[in-house]
């Protein structure tokens, strides 16, 4: 990944993961906790493509599994986000812009099933059975429910980011004046003449041209008269 990508994610991931651990986690809502980070790793992965979406993914799975109060084994949590920001990126529109809300909110949706199921197959392998006690078919219900309420507000704002990130006005101006200053120097060096604020050079021709020719026509009427 490139380093305006990396610093890019890393920032948003930091900041999904303090409001979620500070503000969301405690809201006490019944069934499963909106996944902010998860919608931070999907509106990256629909932007950078599958395999930045599973650098994204397992990074800030990473990251959650470490933060406290994490109660499940390190590990987990990126296994987990890694597979869904590779699937998630997947899904990436081929001109990077999106025609519609409607793929991905269907891929805010997939995403949150999946993580559920993911976390509790992964949970169960490893002999953690909280999922059952609490209800598997509550935890998907309430867990696509209140990702796809929240991500209208998180995934567009996250993708429009990523894309100015990508997209730099500044560097693209800059790279292709560089280009037009290259180019304009290898043409004055062989032909001799000033091209690029080249106006002045041409243009000084052309206006001699049309002086000349000014004058020949007067004194061929000159002549006639």
């Amino acid at each position: 990944m490139r380093v305006n990508r990396i610093l890019l994610s890393s920032a948003l991931v930091v900041v999904a993961l303090v409001i979620q651990v500070s503000v969301l986690a405690r809201l006490h809502l019944p069934g499963a906790v909106p996944d902010l980070l998860l919608l931070t790793v999907l509106g990256l992965a629909l932007v950078y493509g599958h395999v930045g979406g599973a650098l994204v993914g397992f990074g800030a799975g990473l990251l959650a599994d470490l933060a406290p109060p994490a109660d499940h084994a390190a590990g987990r949590y990126a296994l987990v986000l890694c597979v869904i920001g590779y699937l998630a990126g997947l899904a990436k529109p081929e001109n990077g812009r999106l025609k519609s809300a409607t793929g991905p909110m269907v891929v805010v949706v997939a995403a949150a099933i999946g993580t559920t199921l993911l976390y509790a197959g992964v949970g169960a392998l490893v002999g953690d059975t909280a999922a059952r006690h609490v209800g598997l078919g509550n935890l998907l219900f309430t867990a696509a429910l209140y990702d796809l309420l929240l991500a209208p507000f998180v995934v567009p704002g996250i993708m429009a980011l990523a894309r100015r990130a990508e997209n730099d006005p500044l560097a693209e101006t800059g790279s292709a004046a560089n280009s037009a200053n290259i180019s304009s120097g290898w043409l004055s060096s062989g032909t001799g003449l000033k091209i690029g604020g080249q106006r002045g050079g041409l243009g000084s021709l052309k206006s001699k041209a049309r002086t000349r020719t000014a004058r020949v026509g007067r004194i061929k009427g000159v002549k006639r008269l």
